[in-house]
C-alpha cells in the first residue's frame, strides 16, 4: 500500500477544535482521522479507516484463533424478539426506535443477544452442535443523552460482540476462560495498557462479570485497586466488607430538639455543642443519612425509595443505578407530596417507604439520625432494634483508603480507565426467554447456557490514541498505525520523485507506506504533520539524496540515523521486527 499525501483526502488542523474535550478527540480531529458528522457520530477519513480496520483485524484474528465463527446480523431489527426478552421496555429511552411504512416497530440494535439466540435455535438441534462460539463486528446504536469524548461515548459505534453456547456450566466456565485469555492477547497486540476489574452486568443480565479498562485519566470508569493484593473492581461492583457485629446497646432511643440542622455538618456541630448523649466527639460517621430517591422501572410505576448511608458518605447514583438495574433512580424532590418524609430530618424508624441500608448499617449499630419531625433528631437509634431495613444496597460512594473487600489487609486506591471490553456469563436468561432446547447425549432436552464477550472496536481506537501520544501528536503502536513508515520529501531537486521511488520499493518489500509528496509545502509543515499523524518511523529524503543517503527517524527513541537508500528496506524491516 502506497499512500500519497498529495492526493490523500486529508486536512490537518493547527488549532485545537473548540468542541474536543479529551486528547484522543482533539488529536484524531487535528490529524485528519475523523470528522464530526452528527452529535455522537463520526466519519472515518482514509487514515482513520486504516487504523480502524487494523484494530478490527487484530480483534477478528484473536476470535478466529479460539474457534469463534463470524456472522453478521442486520442493525435494523423488529420489535418482537426484544419484547420476548423484555429489553424493548428495559432499555427505555436508551434505544433508537422507529416505524416502517406499515406501522411496525423496529429498533437500531444496541446489542444482539436476541438474534444470536434465535440463530442458534434455528440452526442447532443436538449436543453434537455444541459447544459453539459466534461473533460479529457490527455497528451499534444507543441514544446517549449527552454524547461526549469523541469516539469514547457516541450514539453510533463499532463493536465486536461474541456469544458462547454451552450445554453445561463447566463448558461455560471453560469458554469464559478461553475468551478472557483471547481478550488479553488482543489488547496486548493493540498496545493497550489495561486492567481487568470485577464489574456489573447491567441491562444484559448475567454473572461472573469483568471489564477490561484501558488506563486513562479521561476515562469515565472509576475503579479501585488494592495496595496489598491483586483485587481490582469497577466502583459499581465494589462490595463493602461487613463490619464486626457490635453488641446491642441497652441505651434507649432519645429524641432531641435540633432546630436548624437539616445538613449533616450542622447536625454534628449542634450535637457537639449541646453534648447530646453526653458526647462531644460526634462526627459525620456517627450519623445516619437517609436519601430519598425515585426509582423508575421501565414500563412500570415509579417508586419512592429511601437509602440509608453513614453520614460521612454520599450516595453514588452510578452505584445505585447498577444495584437497581434495569431500573434507574433520580433524587426525589417533591416533598410536598410526602409530608411523612420530613426533608433534612428523616429517620428509618417507622418510615413509610421501602428502606434499603448500606452494609455498614448492620444490626447492633447505633446512630444519630432524623426523628421524622421538623427540627428534631434521635440518638441511640439501633439497627435491628429500633428499625429493620428491607434489605441492603451497595449505593454509598467508594473512597480511597477504604478496606479491601478481598484481603482485608490492604486499602483501596482510586484509578480511572476507559472500558474497552466486557465479558460475563449470561447463563440461560435468553435461552429461557426463547425456550431454546436441544437433544442431549441421553436423548433428553438440554437448554444451552450462554457467555457474552464484547469489545468496543471504535472506542479502542480512541483508547489507543489516549495512551499513545505526546506534545507533538499521535504516536501509534506499530500494529495499528496507518502505515509502517512515513516518507517526507523535504525539498525539491528530485526529492519528491526519489521519495516516491523509495516508497514503491518498500511496498514491494511488503510494507505500508505514506509519502508526503505535496508540492509547495515547506519542510517544516511536513515535519509537523508527520509528528501529528503519528507514524513512529519516518524517512527524510533531503539534502544528502545526491550521495544516496536519507535520514531515518524513530519518534519513540528520538534517534536520527543516516542510511544508504539501498539499505532502507532492510533497516525498516529490522526496526519493525
Amino acid at each position: 500500500m502506497l499512500l500519497r499525501m498529495s492526493t490523500l483526502l486529508l486536512k490537518t488542523l493547527r488549532e485545537e477544535p473548540a468542541d474536543a474535550e479529551v486528547p484522543s478527540h482533539r488529536l484524531l480531529l487535528r490529524a485528519g482521522y475523523i470528522r464530526r458528522a452528527a452529535p455522537g457520530g463520526y466519519t472515518w477519513l482514509p487514515l482513520g479507516k486504516l487504523v480502524l480496520d487494523r484494530v478490527t483485524a487484530i480483534v477478528r484474528d484473536e476470535m478466529l484463533a479460539v474457534g469463534a465463527q463470524e456472522v453478521s446480523f442486520p442493525a435494523l431489527l423488529p420489535r418482537e424478539p426484544y419484547d420476548v426478552s423484555n429489553r424493548w421496555t428495559e432499555y427505555g429511552d436508551d434505544i433508537f426506535t422507529l416505524h416502517d411504512r406499515r406501522g411496525s416497530d423496529y429498533l437500531l440494535a444496541p446489542t444482539h443477544e436476541e438474534m444470536f439466540t434465535l440463530l442458534v435455535q434455528d440452526m442447532t438441534s443436538s449436543y453434537r452442535d455444541f459447544p459453539l462460539v459466534l461473533f460479529q463486528v457490527q455497528t451499534k446504536y444507543r441514544d446517549e443523552a449527552r454524547p461526549r469524548g469523541g469516539l469514547l461515548r457516541g450514539r453510533e459505534f463499532l463493536m465486536k460482540d461474541a456469544y458462547s453456547f454451552s450445554l453445561t456450566d463447566q463448558e461455560l466456565t471453560q469458554a469464559y476462560a478461553t475468551m478472557r485469555a483471547a481478550y488479553q492477547r488482543a489488547f496486548t497486540r493493540l498496545g493497550l495498557s489495561h486492567t481487568i476489574v470485577a464489574a456489573m452486568s447491567g441491562a444484559m443480565g448475567g454473572s461472573a462479570s469483568e471489564e477490561f479498562l484501558a488506563t486513562a485519566e479521561v476515562g469515565e470508569d472509576t475503579y479501585v485497586g488494592c495496595t496489598s493484593c491483586s483485587y481490582a473492581a469497577n466502583t459499581e461492583a465494589v462490595v463493602t466488607p461487613a463490619p464486626p457485629s457490635p453488641e446491642m446497646t441497652a441505651r434507649p432511643l432519645e429524641v432531641h430538639d435540633t432546630p436548624g440542622t437539616p445538613t449533616i455538618a450542622s447536625l454534628v456541630e449542634l450535637a457537639n455543642t449541646r453534648a447530646l448523649g453526653g458526647r462531644t466527639d460526634w462526627t459525620a460517621a456517627d450519623t445516619l443519612k437517609n436519601v430519598v430517591v425515585t426509582v423508575h422501572r421501565p414500563g412500570g410505576d415509579d417508586e419512592v425509595l429511601v437509602i440509608g448511608v453513614p453520614g460521612d458518605r454520599e450516595v453514588d447514583l452510578k452505584r445505585l443505578d447498577a444495584a437497581l438495574a434495569p431500573a434507574t433512580a433520580t433524587l426525589f424532590d417533591d416533598f410536598s407530596a410526602r409530608p411523612d418524609l420530613v426533608k433534612g430530618y428523616i429517620g428509618p424508624q417507622g418510615i413509610k417507604a421501602r428502606y434499603l441500608a448500606d452494609p455498614r448499617v448492620a444490626p447492633g449499630t447505633a446512630w444519630l439520625t432524623g426523628a421524622n419531625e421538623a427540627g428534631r433528631h434521635a440518638i441511640n437509634v439501633v439497627a435491628g432494634r429500633d428499625f429493620t431495613a428491607d434489605g441492603t444496597i451497595e449505593a454509598a460512594e467508594v473512597r480511597a483508603g477504604d478496606p479491601c473487600p478481598s484481603c482485608r489487609d490492604g486499602e483501596l486506591t482510586m484509578r480511572r480507565g476507559i472500558e474497552i471490553g466486557h465479558i460475563f456469563q449470561l447463563g440461560r436468561r435468553y435461552t429461557d426467554a426463547f425456550k431454546v432446547d436441544v437433544l442431549g447425549v441421553d436423548g433428553k432436552p438440554v437448554r444451552p447456557t450462554m457467555g457474552s464477550y464484547g469489545i468496543g472496536v471504535s472506542r479502542a481506537v480512541a483508547a489507543i490514541a489516549e495512551q499513545h501520544n505526546d506534545e507533538r501528536g499521535l504516536l501509534w503502536p506499530d500494529e495499528v498505525a496507518p502505515a509502517d513508515v512515513h516518507i517526507v520529501a523535504a525539498g525539491k531537486d528530485g526529492q519528491v520523485e526519489a521519495a516516491l521511488a523509495l516508497g514503491a520499493s518498500l511496498v514491494e518489500a511488503g510494507l505500508r507506506v505514506l509519502v508526503d509528496d505535496r508540492p509547495n509545502i515547506s519542510a517544516g509543515v511536513k515535519f509537523t504533520d508527520a509528528e501529528l499523524i503519528g507514524v513512529a518511523r519516518s524517512i527524510v529524503v533531503g539534502r544528502r539524496l545526491g550521495e544516496g543517503i536519507v535520514e531515518v527517524r524513530d519518534r519513540r527513541t528520538g534517534s536520527r540515523d543516516e542510511v544508504a537508500v539501498t539499505d532502507i528496506p532492510r533497516v525498516i524491516r529490522e526496526a519493525l521486527g
